[in-house]
C-alpha cells in the first residue's frame, strides 16, 4: 500500500491556517452573495454604486481582508499541493518564492484598486 503523505501536518500552524481562512471565506463570501445578489439584484449594481460601498470603512476593510485571506489561502493551498505532489529542494524554493511573490504583487494590485475605488488614490 502507498503511503499517504501530505504537507498539512492535522493541528499544524498551515494546517490550522488552511482551515480559519475557509472559514472566513465562506463568511465574507455569504455576505457577497446575500448583499450583491439578494438584497440588490445584478441589473442594480454599478459602478457608482460599488464606489459608495467601498467609500464605506467596515465595507472596504471586509473586502480588503477578503482579498489578502482569499490570496493566502490560495496560495498555501497550491504551494501545499505541489509540495504532495512531490517537489522538493530547489523546485521547492523556486515554487514557493514565485508564489510569495506572486501573492505580494496581486494583493498590491488589489490594494491598489480598493483604494481608487474608494478615492484614496
Amino acid at each position: 500500500m502507498a503511503e499517504h503523505y501530505s504537507s498539512f501536518e492535522r493541528g499544524g500552524r498551515r494546517w490550522l491556517l488552511q482551515r480559519l481562512t475557509a472559514v472566513f471565506l465562506i463568511g465574507v463570501l455569504a455576505f457577497h452573495f446575500l448583499l450583491l445578489h439578494f438584497a440588490n439584484h445584478a441589473a442594480d449594481i454599478t459602478f457608482a454604486g460599488t464606489q459608495a460601498r467601498m467609500s464605506q470603512v467596515g465595507y472596504f476593510a471586509t473586502m480588503w481582508l477578503f482579498l489578502v485571506t482569499a490570496t493566502f489561502h490560495g496560495v498555501n493551498g497550491v504551494y501545499n499541493a505541489l509540495v504532495n505532489q512531490g517537489i522538493e529542494g530547489t523546485q521547492k524554493s523556486a515554487v514557493k518564492w514565485v508564489l510569495v511573490v506572486a501573492g505580494l504583487l496581486l494583493v498590491a494590485q488589489g490594494t491598489r484598486v480598493a483604494l481608487a475605488m474608494n478615492g484614496f488614490l
